[in-house]
């Protein structure tokens, strides 16, 4: 853990207590500030209080004392309205904050990588933390994809790897990102942005205050990331890298029919193909590595150390996640897949998928997917997007309605198994949130994980059951 010593002595409060926020209520006491913290459902509370969290109600305290709000990013900060806590921050002109900022602040001398986008980061973060770890420098990964930055340690001249959702970003004041990674941007997260062009902005502030040497890496398939790369370019403020996936590029790094080039120092180097990577499946993992890659480079690791070190690379569970094969079909947990265009990833890597979707839908459903529909041989639908996802695949995709996820598991491998058709794969991509049934995307596919587990311990029968 990190100790927050910046806030010695001052009142601090911390609002939302999920992981960040008990992390950030820890590593500021620690460090010796006066913790005042708070969340709306008292579950979450108690937990903090069990785990020794000091709890001040913030609807009621003397806000003048005060000079910093800690947020938790699942917290509105502007859209559809900001929430309560934060109006009244912002009434006694108290700066609002999230526990990156807390890292920034506090931990001087380390370099900082971080990487956004709509879909991929998770992924492209831990690659960029296997490929620096494996070519022997000290580096700390977290962030959003699931260990709150403040859990790491503390650094001396290392790097510290980090995931930054949009909402982090907006939490942040004085981060300034050594290496800063934009994967794309597809419409995600509107509720909470108001429209496309604020997401989009934000999303470029993981650029903020970078000058050279300091490195911005963009991958350029996007329109939006297009118009960025551009503007950072003319701007001239820090090195600029491009990344790009079906095109070649001058000064950057792409992939051509799988195989990585590397054009950073002049010259096109050939150097991996990804399409040998059983871990990295699809083109939209072409785009992950690529953009690794040239963060590793821009790092120091040697080209040659950073590509050996992709065929190492383990994978990240709930992204097209390899469970298992059992008698001829496949099953693979892509519980991450919360928006459609992430489905939409999952559903280009296979031709012959038994789909489970469904969940809280984050959008106007799936009817985007309709290229893929030939690849589905059958959908298994749950939650609450279920009728709506119906909808669209009627008449053109056979389509059963399940309920819940066990059902919907035992439904897809009975069908799997009895129709035995080659290359079978029972995919949980649900191109939905979890709220409805599950706690996160997380809970949802470790329940999957679990179902298959127990279905490859136990006779193959025709029912599902």
């Amino acid at each position: 853990m990190i100790e927050v010593f910046p806030f010695a002595g001052q009142p601090v409060a911390v609002f939302g207590l999920g992981r960040s926020g008990i992390s950030a209520a820890k590593a500021l006491t620690a460090g010796g500030a006066e913790v005042w913290a708070w969340d709306d459902a008292e579950a979450s509370r108690e937990k903090a209080a069990a785990a020794g969290v000091p709890l001040v109600d913030l609807y009621s305290c003397d806000w003048s004392a005060l000079s910093s709000l800690v947020l938790s990013p699942g917290v509105p900060l502007t859209h559809p309205q900001p929430h309560a806590v934060v109006g009244l921050a912002k009434a006694a002109n108290c700066e609002v904050i999230g526990d990156v900022e807390l890292l920034a602040r506090t931990i001087g001398n380390a370099r900082y990588i971080c990487v956004t986008g709509t879909n991929g980061k998770s992924t492209t973060t831990a690659l960029i933390g296997h490929m620096l770890s494996f070519s022997g420098q000290d580096v700390e990964v977290g962030g959003n994809l699931g260990t709150p930055v403040l859990d790491l340690a503390p650094l001396e001249g290392g790097a510290y790897v980090i995931e930054l959702s949009s909402y982090q970003i907006d939490l942040t004041v004085v981060l300034t990102c050594d290496i800063a990674v934009l994967l794309n941007i597809t419409p995600d997260h509107i509720d909470r942005h108001g429209d496309f062009d604020h997401y989009a902005a934000v999303k470029k502030n993981i650029f903020h205050r970078q000058t050279s040497p300091r490195v911005a890496i963009v991958c350029v398939d996007d329109e939006p990331c297009r118009k960025i790369y551009q503007e950072l370019v003319e701007a001239g403020d820090q090195r600029v890298i491009p990344v790009a996936v079906g095109r070649r590029v001058e000064g950057g790094v792409y992939v051509l029919d799988g195989m990585l080039y590397d054009n950073m120092d002049g010259g096109d180097v050939a150097l991996i193909d990804l399409t040998e990577i059983e871990t990295l499946p699809g083109a939209h993992n072409w785009q992950n590595t690529a953009a690794a890659y040239a963060a590793a480079r821009a790092n120091k690791v040697d080209a040659l150390v950073a590509s050996a070190c992709l065929r190492g690379f383990p994978g990240l569970a709930h992204r097209q996640e390899l469970i298992c094969e059992i008698d001829g079909v496949t099953f693979i947990n892509d519980s991450k897949a919360t928006n459609v265009a992430s489905a939409e990833r999952a559903l280009a890597c296979y031709d012959t998928i038994y789909w489970i979707a469904g969940g809280r839908s984050k959008a106007s459903g799936i009817a985007e997917l309709a290229p893929y529909f030939p690849r589905i041989a059958h959908a298994f639908l749950i939650g609450e997007a279920a009728a709506d996802f119906a909808d669209t695949l009627d008449g053109d995709v056979d389509y059963s309605q399940c309920g819940d996820l066990e059902s919907a598991l035992g439904q897809a491998a009975a069908m799997a198994h009895k129709q035995g058709r080659d290359g079978a794969v029972v995919l949980l991509s649900p191109a939905c949130a979890s709220f409805d049934q599950f706690t996160d995307f997380e809970a949802r596919g470790d329940a999957f994980r679990r179902l298959v587990e127990a279905r490859a311990s136990a006779p193959i029968v025709a029912n599902g059951k």
